[in-house]
C-alpha cells in the first residue's frame, strides 16, 4: 500500500491563504491561552501580558525575518595564505522546541577549513542565532548551520557540534533535570579525515572516541 502524501488540510490551506495574523489577533490568542490556563486576562497583573508576549515573540523568533546566509557574504582573502582550522567555541543560543514550544538553551561549536577566504568570527555566531531563533528540532538546526557555512564559504570541511538542555524534557513530561543533548554534523574533511575531525574535537575540549 502506497504511503499517504502529506497533503495540507483545508484549515492549513486557509491559514496560508490568509497570511500572517495581525498584532491584535496575536494578542487575542495570548488572552485565550491565559483563560485556558485558568487565569483572568482582565486582572491588573495580566492586562499588559499579551502585549509583552507578542513583543517577546518578535525577538525570540526574529530568525524567520532573516537569511543567515547573508551574514557570510562578506569575506576576507588577505589572510597571508592561512588555510588551517578555524573554530569558534561556546556560542550561546536560545531556541524553542517546535513540538512543545518550550525553551532549548545551549551552545554551539563551529569549525571550518577555509579555502582562499575567511569570514568575520562574529558572523558565525550570527548564523547560529539566525537558525536558533525559530521553532526548532536540534538535529535539524545542527544540519542547517553546517549546510549554510558549506554552501556559502565553500570550505574544505565544516564541523558543527550543538549541546543543549530541552525544557520540554526538564520542566514537563519525564521531568529529568541535568540532561543535555549533543548533536553533530561533519562535512567534507571533517567527515572523511579522522585527523581533522579529532583536531576539531580537541579544539573544543571534547575527546574523540578511540
Amino acid at each position: 500500500m502506497a504511503a499517504r502524501k502529506n497533503v495540507p488540510t483545508r484549515s492549513t490551506r486557509r491559514a496560508q491563504d490568509e497570511g500572517p495574523p495581525t498584532r491584535e489577533q496575536a494578542e487575542s490568542a495570548v488572552r485565550t491561552l491565559l483563560r485556558w490556563a485558568g487565569e483572568n486576562p482582565a486582572r491588573e497583573g495580566l492586562l499588559d501580558t499579551p502585549k509583552r508576549v507578542v513583543d517577546a515573540y518578535r525577538d525570540w523568533f526574529s530568525g524567520y525575518s532573516i537569511d543567515p546566509r547573508e551574514y557570510l557574504r562578506r569575506t576576507f582573502e588577505e589572510v597571508a595564505g592561512y588555510d588551517e582550522l578555524i573554530v569558534l567555541r561556546n556560542i550561546e543560543f536560545e531556541s524553542f522546541c517546535e513540538h512543545h514550544m518550550a525553551p532549548i538553551i545551549g551552545h554551539a561549536h563551529v569549525g571550518y577549513l577555509p579555502t582562499n577566504k575567511v569570514v568575520g568570527i562574529s558572523k558565525l555566531a550570527r548564523v547560529v542565532d539566525g537558525f536558533a531563533r525559530r521553532f526548532q528540532v536540534q538535529e535539524k538546526m545542527t544540519a542547517e548551520i553546517a549546510a549554510c557555512i558549506d554552501d556559502v564559504l565553500k570550505p574544505r570541511g565544516v564541523g558543527v557540534i550543538v549541546q543543549a538542555v530541552h525544557h520540554c524534557m526538564t520542566t514537563r513530561g519525564v521531568h529529568k533535570s541535568g540532561v543535555s543533548m549533543v548533536t553533530s554534523k561533519m562535512l567534507g574533511r571533517f567527515r572523511d579525515d579522522a585527523r581533522t575531525r579529532n583536531e576539531f574535537l580537541r579544539f573544543i575540549d571534547i575527546q574523540a572516541a578511540g
